[in-house]
């Protein structure tokens, strides 16, 4: 899969066999992991926003930017009541490998831009 500014490649797979089960994204040697509901909380909460929504995407020590796909990932009000990334250090940049994912499924459209990309349901 490519990032959807284009610039990174990488690998994305369910496995329901991890505690919690996880979408794992391996990017070169990092892997990184996420809630697997974070597909169907994240197709859920795009429905409800109803438009299109920045990703905002940023890494764990960064701040993510208020209104994003990224906000909403580490938010305490989402469906996790907090972080979607299950390894410390590396729980950021959801929105960055997860909205290909939800394209590739179908469930919605991705812009691909350099850069301030959007997502919405379909």
């Amino acid at each position: 899969m490519t990032t959807s500014s284009g610039q990174s490649e990488y690998q994305a797979y369910r496995d329901e066999s991890l505690t919690p089960p996880a979408l794992v994204v391996t990017v070169g040697r990092t892997e990184l992991r996420y809630h697997l509901q974070c597909i169907d909380d994240l197709h859920a909460m795009l429905k409800q926003h109803g438009d299109w929504m920045l990703l905002g995407s940023a890494d764990e020590p960064k701040p993510a930017k208020e209104g994003t796909v990224e906000a909403w990932a580490r938010s305490a009000s989402n469906p996790v009541k907090g972080w979607y990334g299950l390894m410390k250090g590396l729980r950021g940049r959801l929105a960055n490998y997860v909205p290909p994912v939800l394209k590739l499924l179908g469930l919605a459209e991705v812009e691909n831009n350099p850069r301030d990309n959007r997502m919405r349901a379909i």
